[in-house]
């Protein structure tokens, strides 16, 4: 069950189907799918599913956390899984899939401030909720990596790491926003942005298209959206991946193997639940001496030397 973006929003409700449509195809399991277009649609498409003698609902969000968790409690023994909600104590029958997002966007922050010709990036959010600043707090942190060790100034737009506070467009379907914020960014010296509110951010890459990638570069999010998004691909740097397709896909083989247990089920760099795209068009941009800084920032990220917490 989807969150109002969508199951073909080119992004995060749409990477989870992914691992859905892997499993039909690899383990032969019947899917199905109920798209939420406002929260008063969760319970509702909640309790259609459980009409419906699925083995096993999966809910798409943060922000479906409590319908999730009021639907669990209220039947024991049907199989939940929700991605981007971790409960805490554990309910029995949910996995909560999350992502140590903040990881693969530390990388990208670095990227960011390391080919930023204006020594200003930015970044806005499609609701100020733990799963989209986790993508903002790696962002800012991984510039302010790069300015300590080169000695830059790169200057991050749009997110606050102490007040908590940035560029929220307070949804995650209107373009016309995507291409607003990233406008506003614009003026204000950004050459690269990163839009973290799923099918928004394809206004941005609008507007980048028409300014030229020399102006403007943008960094996907959740899917690479090089691919996802064919008619704007050349303006993508980068995407910072967060895999729901591998974890839905694990959660689904558990169900099936009775394997399943409630709890919660991590993706990092090093488990390859997150991670950053290939740069694709944009691979001769980036210097082989940033791409080896990069690499090596990972394997730090992976064996604790660089903290990405802050």
């Amino acid at each position: 069950m989807t969150d109002t973006g969508g199951i073909d929003d080119n992004s995060f409700n749409q990477t989870a189907w992914k691992g859905i449509q892997d499993a039909q195809e690899q383990l032969g399991i019947e899917p199905r799918f109920l798209e939420s277009q406002a929260e008063t649609d969760y319970m509702p498409n909640i309790n259609s599913l459980l009409g419906g003698q699925c083995d096993l609902i999966i809910t798409v969000g943060f922000l479906l956390g409590d319908a999730t968790q009021e639907a669990a409690e209220a039947n024991p023994g049907q199989k939940f899984s929700i991605v981007d909600f971790a409960y805490d104590p554990a309910i029995p029958n949910v996995v909560g899939q999350v992502f140590a997002t903040d990881q693969a966007a530390f990388l990208a922050g670095y990227l960011a401030a390391g080919m930023t010709e204006t020594g200003i990036i930015g970044t806005f959010g499609g609701i100020n909720i733990p799963p989209v600043t986790i993508f903002m707090d790696g962002f800012v942190r991984g510039a302010d990596y790069h300015n300590a060790q080169k000695g830059t100034e790169v200057t991050v737009l749009g997110w606050d790491l102490d007040s908590r506070e940035g560029l929220f467009t307070n949804n995650f379907e209107s373009l016309d926003d995507g291409r607003a914020f990233a406008q506003n960014l614009y003026d204000e010296g950004a050459d690269i942005v990163l839009p973290v509110a799923g099918p928004v951010g394809l206004g941005s890459a609008a507007l980048a298209d028409e300014l030229g990638t020399d102006a403007l570069k943008i960094i996907g999010v959740d899917a690479d959206l090089y691919v996802t998004d064919p008619e704007k691909r050349h303006v993508y740097l980068t995407s910072i991946l967060k895999r729901m397709d591998s974890t839905v896909f694990q959660v689904i083989e558990a169900a099936m193997n009775d394997t399943f247990e409630g709890g919660v089920t991590v993706g990092t760099l090093e488990n390859g639940g997150v991670g950053l795209a290939p740069f694709h068009d944009m691979d001769a941009l980036v210097p082989d001496e940033l791409k080896a800084e990069i690499e090596a920032i990972r394997q730090g990220i992976i064996d604790g030397s660089i903290d990405v917490s802050g």
